[in-house]
Formats: structure tokens, C-alpha cells, sequence
């Protein structure tokens, strides 16, 4: 390689390291639609992830107008009623290790800090968790389900296909932010989109042009150092 391709290679190379190191989840977005091809684009793009066998698991769903409404008021229904939750998979482990619960504290720490809510403070909080099910008011609305016939590799796939997704988002500009918590009711989800029970419901996921003027979007979470999970053997 010459010096001139390794000049190329270093500038590609440290363009997309800043991109995975710049990347975060947003929680406010401006009123600003992405338009269709642009969001067809990315989802292209996303499939390149790596998949054993080629299997690409994993679907993607567009809900849009009054669909999306419906389905946002199922699902504060469920939240502020305290439906019990069914999750299609375990998403925690159970019980939690304490060195996880303190990241998971955190976390949250970091999130209520930034927006002035107090940990004591319940409505607060709710009030904000229940963000969640209307996709953070974000122009692009995703449901990710996955074909209940998968095990743990075909999440392992789809994993890597939304950090894809995600990725491909941001340079173009766009934001994003992966919903875990729409797997709590997935059969509400499923009951108002019309899916049959094979679809089993992984998240969701909101995308759109960053409001950065949100304090909420002022949120930053820190990365456990290498030495807690990374150890070379013999």
C-alpha cells in the first residue's frame, strides 16, 4: 500500500470510527418528515449485517396516521393501566447481577439528570417513560419483529441489523432511538396491526431529525472500560 492509499484508508477509516463514536440515542425530534426513499435507502443499507446462512431475520414496520395513533394509545392504555407485561422474550436477566443494575442505574440517572427530574419524582418519570410508546413523537415509527421460530442467533442477526440501521441514520444526519420498552405488550402490538402470533415483537425504534435544543438529547451514558470485558487467554 502505498502512501497515498494509506492516507485514503486512515481519513475512511477515522471517518467511521467517529461515527460509532458519536452516535447516540435521541428522544426529541423536530416536526420534519424523512422522506420515503431516503428511509428505504438506510433499511437497504442496514441488511448488509452480517447473517449465518444468509437468513436476514427480522421485519420492519412502517406504522403511519391513524395506525400509529391507535397503536400509541393501546399502549399508554397498557402502561397507565399496569397491564401486566408478556414479553415475546426476556430482554434482562432475572434476577440482576448487581454490576449490570448499577450501569441500568446509571442510565437512568443520566437520563432523568438531564431532563431536571428528580428521582423522587414518579409523575415525572412515568411522564417521560410514556414517551416511549409514542415513539418519542419522531417522524418515522418502526416495529421490529422477529419470526418466533428464531432462537438467540436470529436476534444476534437482527441485532447487528438495527445497529446498522442506526448507523446508516446518522451519516446521514438523522437520529434514532431503539424502544425496548414496546416489548412489554406484544399483544397489543400485534392486535393492532393485525399480526398473526408468529411475529414475535423485539422493539421499536424512532427516527428523524434531532431536536438539539431538547435537554433530553443532552443525555450521555459511559461505556464499562475494556478490562471488565475484554481478557486475552493463553
Amino acid at each position: 500500500m502505498n502512501t497515498a492509499d494509506t492516507a485514503t484508508f486512515s481519513a475512511v477509516h477515522s471517518e467511521a470510527m467517529e461515527l460509532m463514536q458519536q452516535r447516540r440515542s435521541m428522544r426529541a425530534f423536530l416536526d420534519r418528515p424523512v422522506p420515503q426513499p431516503l428511509l428505504e435507502q438506510l433499511l437497504t443499507t442496514a441488511r448488509q449485517a452480517p447473517s449465518g446462512g444468509n437468513l436476514q431475520p427480522g421485519h420492519f414496520w412502517a406504522v403511519q396516521g391513524e395506525l400509529r395513533q391507535q397503536l400509541t394509545a393501546a399502549l399508554l392504555a397498557d402502561f397507565h393501566g399496569q397491564a401486566p407485561e408478556c414479553e415475546d422474550y426476556a430482554y434482562f436477566p432475572r434476577p440482576m447481577p448487581m454490576q449490570l443494575r448499577k450501569r441500568q442505574v446509571a442510565s437512568a440517572q443520566a437520563l432523568y439528570g438531564a431532563l431536571g427530574v428528580a428521582r423522587d419524582d414518579r409523575e415525572g418519570r412515568d411522564a417521560q417513560f410514556a414517551r416511549n410508546y409514542r415513539f418519542f413523537d419522531a417522524p418515522v415509527a418502526l416495529v421490529v419483529s422477529i419470526d418466533s421460530r428464531f432462537g438467540p442467533g436470529g436476534y444476534m442477526d437482527l441485532g447487528m441489523a438495527l445497529y446498522g440501521l442506526q448507523l446508516a441514520a446518522a451519516a446521514q444526519g438523522l437520529a434514532s432511538c431503539a424502544i425496548g420498552a414496546l416489548a412489554s405488550y406484544p399483544e397489543t402490538v400485534r392486535s393492532v396491526l393485525g399480526l398473526g402470533a408468529e411475529h414475535h415483537i423485539v422493539c421499536g425504534l424512532a427516527l428523524g431529525w434531532a431536536d438539539a435544543a431538547a435537554p433530553v438529547n443532552e443525555t450521555r451514558t459511559t461505556r464499562a472500560p475494556l478490562g471488565e470485558w475484554f481478557q486475552i487467554l493463553g
